[in-house]
């Protein structure tokens, strides 16, 4: 393999306060040249996630300074064509085009500790024009894939992490059911953005009763074209959980617990009185109070990740009681990606993109876009090469 160092042209990340600089920047990068078991890629469609919102909110942490390095290229969810594969790889050639599995450091059975592109330290994001990834981070797509390449773009973090948080938390559920309870199908319910709709879209092709919550009505209308109950969420306009204000403004409490009095008659009218099995929570504190008095007996919530509130609290008895089981996880395991996209391929699961891409000079305005909450689509597409 030849010595030297890959030059590109990417939008860097700085550490906050530093060079004046706060948001993405444009220049050159330098990278080192691929190891055996790496591939140099280019990539050519990525989807604007949120933890690339995160890393430029600096909430939780400052990537940078975790990973303390000068500056950071982000983007972790994508399609991208093989440019040239490390010396010890046989099953990948020039010109393939494959999906990023974002898995960035994993641990002996393959579960993530770190995510490429994001916490992972050296990790070259998708926001360069060139970049490398090990072989465990490329799943080759199929020749004659009946999806485009910006919908596959989509599909590689929202959708295989959906896969993965699914198979948990149903496997969950049916450990509760008896043999001659098998047949019984469950009502799964979700908070939050595209990954609870992938969650839910699979669930419903798997035989689940589903409903979905949003306040916008574009996105009530895909939820429903989609085979999913929409909720609007404006019904209950206060159902927003803040602990300090709940103890110490009458207002406030008076307000909030009407909103979540009235999730709850609609959960008992929409399920007739059963409760929730499953309840895909990716938002977190504002809704987890009305989420766990939503759920039936045996009730499963589960989540991969959250928009607001990471720190939560339980009153252990009452779940004791109520046989709740609380799921996380963190992404996927590579065999699950692999089950994934083969699914995908074979059932029609996918996301439904409408085929804008946002060009490559148009980055920081895709950026302020999502950051700011005036995206309705739940998969924001860019364009990084040409096809």
């Amino acid at each position: 393999m030849p010595n030297g160092t890959i030059e590109t042209d990417a939008w860097v990340l700085y550490p906050a306060n530093q060079n004046g600089h706060h948001g993405l920047v444009r220049e050159r990068f330098e990278f080192s040249n691929i190891t055996e078991d790496e591939v140099l890629v280019e990539p050519l469609f990525g989807c604007w996630e949120g933890n690339m919102s995160h890393a430029l909110d600096r909430r939780p942490v400052d990537i940078c300074r975790q990973r303390d390095e000068p500056r950071v290229v982000i983007g972790n969810a994508g399609v991208v064509r093989v440019l040239r594969p490390g010396s010890a790889i046989d099953d990948l050639a020039e010109g393939d085009i494959c999906l990023v599995f974002c898995n960035g450091i994993w641990d002996e059975r393959g579960f993530p500790k770190k995510i490429y592109a994001y916490d992972a330290p050296g990790s070259i994001g998708l926001l360069a024009r060139r970049t490398k990834l090990h072989r465990q981070q490329l799943i080759r797509l199929p020749d004659d894939t009946r999806f485009t390449y910006p919908q596959w773009a989509a599909f590689s973090l929202r959708y295989i992490t959906a896969w993965a948080n699914w198979r948990a938390a149903y496997g969950c559920w049916r450990l509760h059911l008896t043999a001659d309870e098998q047949d019984l199908r469950p009502i799964v319910w979700g908070w939050g953005g595209g990954v609870t709709y992938a969650e839910l879209t699979l669930a419903a092709l798997q035989g689940a009763d589903t409903a979905m919550m949003s306040s916008d009505d574009q996105r009530l209308e895909l939820i429903r074209e989609s085979g999913i109950e929409p909720i609007d969420r404006r019904q209950f306009p206060n159902l927003a959980y803040d602990p300090k204000r709940y103890r110490s403004d009458e207002a406030y409490r008076a307000a909030y617990i009407d909103s979540e009095n009235a999730f709850l008659e609609l959960v008992a009218r929409k399920t007739g009185g059963r409760g929730v099995s499953i309840l895909v929570d990716f938002i977190g504190l504002p809704v987890f109070r009305a989420t766990l008095k939503s759920l039936g007996r045996s009730g499963v919530v589960t989540t991969a990740g959250w928009k607001e509130g990471m720190n939560l609290s339980t009153v252990r008895a009452l779940e004791c009681m109520s046989w709740h089981t609380h799921v996380h996880t963190h992404y996927a395991r590579y065999p699950e990606a692999l089950e994934a996209v083969d699914y995908a391929e074979r059932a029609g699961w996918m996301a439904p993109v409408n085929g804008h891409a946002t060009d490559w000079d148009e980055l920081p305005s895709l950026a302020e876009d999502h950051a700011a909450g005036r995206l309705t689509s739940y998969f924001p597409i860019f364009r990084v090469n040409p096809v």
